[in-house]
């Protein structure tokens, strides 16, 4: 995963999917930066947040599983092990299970995963060990995804499966679908709007540029000015970490 939150922290960072080389940056609504409210017991997120390199949930396919669209993102993934990642960090992870939240209408899966060094991995290997061993913490995750956005005024998400996990081969399925959606994305065999999908990786790509000239997109960005919180990863989205 390519971790774009870290835990107990508040603000909204993610990949920038609408700028060249999708970096790492912190969202803005109505010219504020982003931030996500406190919600009671906890601090900020709850696990390490991030996303799957070369997934994307496609906006104008409608899920048979949740009757929504996609949310025009890469899919999401809670980590759950013990030690607090950095924002643009890799991480490799095991997949546990699958959260189907409904997001004002868009569906959008969070993907429950462990890292694979994490003391504990020897021992968690699909959602219900997850309820073992970590008692509350699926609960917690699903309170968090459900009352985040209210403290905005808005209502509270709903989830498909009326919130129950659903197991890691039922996930896995789900990333598959969504590299999918990714590879006819990058192809132009899928319409992608105003996503940027410049990259240095995927050779067959019409998209694929080379490293001189991903070098000179990442040299005349902009630097950040007041309080603008930008990661230095790019290219997050369209790679797979060795």
């Amino acid at each position: 995963m390519v971790v774009e939150v870290p835990r107990w922290t508040n603000a909204k960072m993610e990949i920038a999917t609408e700028e060249p080389l999708n970096p790492i940056k912190q969202d803005i609504k109505k010219g504020k930066l982003r931030y996500v409210a406190n919600i009671f017991p906890h601090k900020g997120y709850i696990w390490n947040y991030g996303a799957l390199p070369q997934t994307w949930e496609d906006p104008n396919h409608t899920d048979s599983i949740t009757g929504c669209c996609g949310d025009n993102d890469p899919i999401d993934v809670c980590e759950i092990g013990s030690k607090i990642r950095s924002s643009g960090e890799i991480v490799q992870v095991k997949v546990l299970g699958v959260l189907a939240l409904v997001d004002e209408g868009e569906t959008d899966w969070k993907i429950i995963a462990i890292s694979v060094d994490d003391p504990e991995a020897q021992k968690i290997h699909d959602i219900d060990d997850v309820k073992k061993h970590k008692p509350g913490y699926l609960e917690a995750t699903v309170d968090w995804f459900r009352l985040y956005k209210v403290p905005d005024g808005k209502p509270e998400n709903q989830f498909a499966f009326n919130g129950e996990f659903k197991d890691k081969d039922f996930a896995v399925e789900i990333i598959k679908s969504t590299h999918e959606y990714w590879k006819a994305l990058l192809h132009k065999k899928a319409d992608g709007g105003t996503i940027k999908c410049t990259n240095v990786l995927v050779s067959g790509s019409p998209f694929c540029c080379s490293e001189e000239d991903a070098r000179w997109i990442v040299q005349s960005a902009p630097v950040p000015v007041n309080g603008d919180s930008t990661s230095p990863e790019v290219d997050s989205w369209h790679f797979f970490p060795k």
